[in-house]
């Protein structure tokens, strides 16, 4: 049986109902056409520290689109419409599809993680709608949707890193350090958690052929409260690395129960958990010394196609406005909106949703986060940005993340050099 989308159910509807018609004559003919953009992200629940800017950027963003977009000799006004995925997928696809068949929105944008980027990105092509995503490595999201890269998606655009790109720069940090080459690994049962361990595509075969021995213990229920066997698993390996990927709850459960285990690793590399100032401040002084991947700073070469600010300028005003140090996720949500504001001017009909999507694919720009061009793959509908490693250290009163390795994006400077934990 067909799936009825929205596309489908305004064109057979169209020939029973005059309304339909009408109002896309209205809106084609008004003084001031709209194009309306949804926006998804976890305001709340675990993951929110994914859009503690989500305020800031939205501010920002819609002074920015207050006099329109030229489009073929018009002006479009922009319409943002934001919704809370609560860090819940279910919740993410039932506002993704609120978005969609109720605001009727144009376009539809998400961000941060799988548990939000692919429920929207589901909808989106079910429905035929446009629609641009970032702030999840593109393995769980192009294989985590079921894609097939013979073939793609129909609707649904992504750029950012992949997990080849993470374990390059994690090994790039590691290499010099001079710690024993045993690993231990935390991977949750989740997107995110699956696809890093996953045995072929993600860190056990590469970090294999570098000569590191993975302890990977199995999946755990994210926000567990027991990780004592993983840390024994640990113990016994001699792990002086630990690596994963994990949520703050998590991490912080396994730091504490370490500490009260006897297991001090040397180094300790964490994605998502340790991604954000607030996370390494509520674990004090142990917070000092965790590393992570560094997707964006104020120290990469970018700057905004819409503002001409740069990255150092957005991260800044974004300080100086909200008294609270910058975070990774800034900038690519001024990006969602760079790439939005590209295609909305280069798209030849924005009443058809076939040619903002052509304008999507046929995407070839600059951002505050680097170059965004899905021609460059490494699968249809991605695109990748650049990736380096980085340490959370003291600076002055406060912390500061440094960018201690960079070999797989030498074009970002390196701020610090990698301190082993203490």
């Amino acid at each position: 049986m067909k799936t009825l989308n929205r596309r489908h159910f305004l064109t057979g509807t169209s020939a029973l109902l005059a309304a339909p018609a009408i109002l896309r004559a209205t809106r084609a003919y008004a003084q001031a056409p709209t194009i309306k953009v949804g926006h998804v992200s976890p305001r709340t629940g675990p993951l929110a520290g994914f859009a503690e800017a989500d305020d800031y950027i939205l501010q920002a963003i819609t002074e920015r689109f207050g006099a329109g977009i030229e489009n073929n000799g018009r002006a479009w006004q922009i319409e943002i419409i934001s919704k809370d995925s609560q860090s819940n997928p279910n919740r993410a696809a039932e506002v993704a599809s609120e978005l969609i068949l109720s605001d009727e929105v144009d376009i539809i944008v998400a961000a941060s993680t799988p548990d939000t980027v692919n429920p929207v990105s589901d909808q989106a092509e079910i429905n035929e709608v446009p629609c641009i995503t970032t702030d999840c490595p593109w393995q769980p999201y192009f294989f985590g949707r079921g894609g097939n890269p013979a073939e793609g998606f129909l609707s649904t655009y992504h750029f950012f890193w992949g997990l080849e790109d993470v374990i390059g720069a994690f090994l790039a940090m590691w290499d010099g350090a001079g710690v024993a080459k045993s690993v231990g690994g935390l991977f949750p049962n989740d997107a995110d958690g699956n696809a890093w361990g996953d045995p072929e595509l993600g860190l056990p075969t590469p970090l294999a052929a570098a000569g590191y021995d993975l302890v990977d213990p199995g999946r755990y229920q994210p926000m567990t409260d027991d990780f004592s066997n993983y840390i024994n698993a640990f113990k016994e390996a001699g792990c002086e690395i630990v690596t994963g990927n994990m949520i703050p709850p998590d991490f912080g459960t396994f730091w504490s129960q370490a500490a009260q285990q006897g297991f001090n690793p040397k180094i300790v590399t964490i994605g998502k958990a340790l991604l954000f100032p607030s996370v390494i401040q509520g674990l004090g002084d142990r917070g000092i010394g965790l590393s992570s991947e560094v997707w964006w700073s104020p120290s990469h070469p970018f700057s905004s196609s819409l503002t001409g600010a740069s990255a150092g300028d957005l991260a800044t005003g974004y300080t100086q406005a909200t008294g609270r140090p910058w975070t990774q996720p800034i900038g690519f949500k001024h990006a969602l909106f760079e790439v939005v504001a590209d295609v909305i001017a280069r798209a030849e009909d924005l009443e058809d949703p076939d040619a903002i999507i052509a304008a999507i694919a046929a995407t070839d720009m600059n951002t505050i986060v680097g170059p965004v061009n899905w021609a460059n793959g490494p699968v249809p509908n991605v695109t990748k940005t650049p990736l380096v490693a980085g340490q959370w250290q003291r600076e002055g009163e406060g912390i500061d993340l440094k960018i201690v390795a960079n070999a797989t994006a030498p074009n970002i400077p390196t701020t610090g050099e990698l301190m082993l934990l203490s």
